[in-house]
């Protein structure tokens, strides 16, 4: 979305068509994704394999993985994004994604933003009505509906799941634009937890990328606006609903670069639309915005006078502007209204909180990057957003990329209270951390314009290049991050990213690493460095837990900083159990104890209490060694005995010397009264 809804489209732009193909750019880098084998099949495939994942990951019986997509890299790593249920409930920020091997090894697992991935709720039997939930979806909108439904579902983007309903109202708002909006309604208390639409809108300059090339269809003796993988351009003709008529012409020769044609419009978003394309699959290799091949239709002249341009899930809609005479059909518009289909199609990042501003800020920087592909004289790539729409009526941009804030709103940095921003002014510290990291910090010139781009530590940074900064945050939008990302996920999937196509000591990584920084993203465990070793005598990494789920797999939500029980030392602690209900969790990490070894022992604090009762073991937590194909279990804990003191256990582990290991912690709970084993300070020490 590209927020402001008035102002004057500068330039006109006449359009010769021919039927020849848009030129490549760069290749992909060398760990981009592959474009083969084909999505359907590699999402038929993962989802035939779910149940391996599902079992390694150590869900519940309650739960199903469902394959959203697919990503393959160069060398055959996989990284699977699933959907969830629960009980046969919808999952809504249940998503995750599992990084494997080539051999179908899960590497890693990054899980959505809500209390460690933990989806289960206490009971699916729904407090409020239905009826009461779709009022409160009608009233968020703000408009009569034309449908109001709901849908009982377990909500997981934020804090504890609950059962709630997620009402889709669907209508138009007072300026035209369509609205598919979603509130999440707790399903107990009947509060309103949050909500986003569908509908993603926005506006731009028009008419001007001057003279332009277009890929045609000729269809018996006429032309259309049409290309070859299916993007198309119709014209609505004034309403707000309906596909539109199919632009045709005789001569293939469109437009006259003004409003007096009905072709002009249709040029300038056909040519967006192809631009778009062409850029993520010669640079990106992504084939589309929904990496399928297929490109998307784009509708004009929609409404009377909306000043506005919208991408609705499928499509791509633009209004006339003021007057009908301003067309908002710029390649910056189409690009970044596009590109807000990619996001929906990869992270889905929401357009609230942190991830809202992740998701305007993504579409910025894509249309940016767009905008440098497309290398047009009349509109020169630039690092300003809106340039060329006067919507202020002083000649200023709508935004800026090296300082977000000169617009007035957006903000510089990134704090703890940006979540509560509108997405628009949220993006500004992304937007501020891809231009830092493209272009680097102080006073330059770029394409006949001047930036001076501040920092918020007063650091200094030297850019790594654009168009590696581009392929950076694609790859950490499409593995990395999942619905309810935040800044902080954002900073450890760009770095990661980064180190993946670049090295760790390369300079487009130290970029990304110090252009976070200076916006005030706070340091994680990724690091262009490398991860950081364990303390001297201990093998294992992150032993105490206080970087959070990070060296650990395994299922979500044990290792936490939640409250409910305490740490040995810091904050955070290995959690396993607690539910009171039938579950399994582990989590393990692999280590390679060195063949001089000449003893090696495992040991951590365990704390553990019951609801149970009686000499009856109900719920249990193992301590496991996986050597290979074989499991030892070293010792079996249980409700019986439980002691919620923190004490010592330590076991000989010798015997694995010069071998890689795995050191597991397996808890299995009963589906009643509740068993806590809570794991700290962890050591595999040698001598």
């Amino acid at each position: 979305m590209i927020r402001l809804s008035t102002g004057a489209a500068l330039g006109v732009a006449v359009a010769a068509a021919v039927a020849t193909p848009l030129s490549a750019a760069s290749a992909a880098p060398a760990a981009a994704p592959s474009q083969a084998p084909s999505q359907s099949v590699a999402v038929a495939t993962a989802q035939a394999g779910a149940d391996r994942d599902h079992s390694a990951l150590g869900l519940s019986n309650d739960e199903k993985l469902v394959v959203r997509n697919v990503v393959t890299d160069r060398d055959g790593t996989q990284h699977v994004r699933y959907d969830r249920t629960y009980k046969g409930l919808r999952v809504v920020g249940g998503d995750l994604v599992v990084d494997k091997a080539s051999s179908g090894t899960v590497r890693k697992v990054r899980w959505n933003g809500n209390d460690g991935g933990r989806v289960a709720v206490a009971s699916t039997t729904p407090a409020v009505a239905e009826t009461s939930a779709e009022k409160s979806g009608a009233k968020r909108a703000g408009y009569a509906p034309k449908k109001n439904d709901g849908e009982l579902v377990v909500w997981a983007g934020h804090g504890t799941p609950r059962l709630a309903y997620d009402v889709l109202t669907e209508g138009v708002k007072a300026d035209q634009t369509p609205s598919r909006l979603h509130t999440i309604v707790d399903a107990r208390s009947g509060a309103v937890l949050t909500s986003w639409d569908e509908v993603v809108n926005g506006t731009g300059n028009s008419m001007y990328s001057g003279t332009v090339t277009l890929n045609t269809t000729l269809s018996g003796s006429t032309y259309q606006l049409k290309d070859s993988v299916g993007n198309y351009t119709t014209d609505l003709n004034g309403a707000t609903t309906g596909t539109g008529t199919q632009f045709t012409d005789a001569d293939d020769v469109w437009g006259n670069g003004a409003t007096t044609s009905r072709q002009t419009a249709g040029v300038d978003a056909e040519y967006g639309a192809e631009k778009t394309f062409a850029y993520y699959k010669n640079v990106l290799g992504r084939n589309g915005i929904f990496n399928n091949g297929v490109g998307a239709r784009s509708r004009v002249h929609y409404g009377n006078a909306y000043n506005n341009a919208f991408w609705d899930g499928t499509q791509m809609t633009y209004g006339d502007g003021a007057g009908n005479t301003k067309p908002l059909t710029s390649i910056d518009v189409a690009a970044h209204e596009m590109s807000h289909g990619v996001t929906e199609n990869t992270a889905g990042l929401a357009y609230s909180g942190d991830a809202g501003g992740l998701n305007e800020a993504t579409s910025d920087i894509f249309g940016t990057a767009v905008e440098f592909y497309a290398n047009s004289a009349a509109d020169p790539g630039d690092y300003l957003i809106g340039e060329k729409i006067n919507i202020n009526g002083n000649g200023t941009p709508l935004r800026y990329m090296d300082k977000p804030s000169k617009d007035g709103a957006s903000k510089d940095c990134w704090s703890s209270s940006l979540g509560g921003l509108d997405p628009h002014y949220s993006s500004g510290p992304l937007n501020h951390w891809f231009y830092l990291a493209s272009e680097g910090s102080g006073a330059k010139t770029v394409n006949g314009v001047a930036y001076n781009s501040p920092t918020c530590d007063g650091s200094t940074v030297t850019g790594g290049g654009r168009s590696n900064i581009e392929k950076v945050w694609y790859r950490t939008l499409s593995i990395k991050l999942t619905s309810n990302s935040t800044y902080l996920n954002a900073r450890e999937g760009a770095i990661a990213s980064a180190i993946e196509l670049y090295g760790a000591g390369s300079a487009t990584c130290t970029a990304v690493e110090k252009a976070f920084t200076a916006i005030a993203v706070p340091a994680g465990s990724q690091s262009c460095g490398g991860t950081t070793p364990p303390p001297t005598g201990n093998l294992l990494q992150n032993p105490g837990f206080e970087s959070g789920a990070v060296s650990w797999t395994g299922t979500a939500g044990p290792i936490t900083n939640n409250t409910g029980r305490a740490a040995r030392t810091g904050s955070w602690k290995a959690w396993l159990g607690g539910n009171g209900a039938t579950t399994t969790e582990t989590i393990q990490q692999s280590v390679t104890l060195p063949s001089t070894a000449t003893a090696a022992t495992l040991s951590f604090y365990l704390s553990s209490d019951t609801a149970e009762s009686g000499s009856t073991a109900y719920d249990t937590m193992k301590v496991q060694v996986v050597d290979g194909a074989t499991t030892t279990t070293l010792a079996t804990y249980s409700n019986v005995g439980a002691n919620a003191a923190y004490t010592l256990k330590s076991f000989n582990v010798t015997a694995y010397k010069g071998k890689t290991i795995s050191v597991k912690f397996l808890m299995n709970e009963d589906s009643s009264l509740q068993t806590s084993f809570v794991v700290d300070d962890t050591s595999l020490a040698t001598s």
